[in-house]
């Protein structure tokens, strides 16, 4: 599934072809998404401009003249995917691989009113795209239970301590809970933990002071690196541009076991245990 970093791209690209532009025509190919598409989808947004495309966790966040505010989710297998005019009706170069599974399963086209197309694929269903209003957008079931956005300057060790406070799970489970923090998933969750030296293993209420500190920077570096890094690339995540992201080239630990620990002279090689059904990457001796 795409994480923070992954969607941050893709908000990236699509802003620069959708902000400030009226979308001229909507097609809804299929309704039954994650969440049934409104069947007024296409009515309520077609002649309406696109003010602002945000992002809030792993959902994009389209706010229109009237007030109407788009939310969408990429699932596990979703992308937006942009033509220009100066593709007249051809696939650019760079989506040649892997095209023809998401071509077959285009749920949502946009027609912007430059001339650009915006396909949204998704061959597994898990995406979604609904609509709600700016005054109840705070409220919705999708974004009201949320925690703190870990990328912004707000995000800080005592903010996650507070967060943290109580908690009796793992603290990797406590990453992946996104009414701690909003957005973090597996890869970043295992990569930050490398970072600040605090085993996946170790309870959640025990980061605090220090711990906290050296944890909540550790998340907000990696997600930062791997933004600039275009996200990771490792099934279905491209930019809507078409290029592959390059953060994968960069983890540490995540994918890597029985390699040895890159940070240190240690002598251990990365493991992997299962933990709430997900795989978890680490070094035994230097993360405590």
């Amino acid at each position: 599934m795409p994480e923070l970093p992954e969607v941050e791209i893709v908000r990236r690209g699509l802003a620069q072809v959708m902000e400030g532009r009226r979308v001229e025509r909507v097609e809804v190919r299929r309704h039954d998404l994650r969440m049934p598409v409104p069947e007024d989808f296409d009515q309520r947004l077609e002649g309406r401009t696109l003010e602002k495309l945000g992002r809030r966790a792993k959902y994009l966040v389209g706010e229109f003249d009237d007030g109407t505010v788009l939310l969408a989710h990429l699932g596990m297998s979703g992308r937006m995917i942009i033509e220009t005019p100066d593709d007249a009706g051809r696939r650019p170069a760079e989506f040649a691989h892997d095209t023809g599974r998401h071509a077959k399963h285009e749920h949502i086209v946009f027609h912007v009113g430059n001339g650009t197309v915006i396909r949204f694929s998704d061959p597994r269903r898990f995406g979604l795209m609904v609509l709600t209003d700016r005054q109840s957008f705070a409220r919705h079931k999708l974004i009201g239970h949320l925690g703190p956005e870990p990328t912004g300057g707000d995000f800080t060790g005592p903010v996650l301590a507070a967060r943290l406070k109580g908690k009796k799970t793992p603290i990797k489970s406590a990453l992946l809970d996104q009414t701690i923090i909003a957005g973090v998933g597996n890869i970043y969750a295992c990569e930050a933990l490398y970072a600040a030296g605090i085993s996946p293993r170790r309870q959640a209420a025990t980061v605090q002071g220090h711990r906290a500190n050296r944890l909540a920077k550790a998340v907000s570096d990696v997600l930062g690196d791997a933004i600039e890094a275009g996200g990771s690339s490792l099934r279905d995540h491209i930019a809507p541009t078409g290029e592959l992201g390059y953060f994968q080239h960069s983890f540490k630990v995540y994918g890597r076991t029985g390699e040895p620990c890159p940070g240190c002279d240690c002598g251990q090689s990365v493991s992997r245990i299962v933990q709430s059904g997900r795989s978890t990457f680490y070094c035994a001796k230097r993360q405590r």
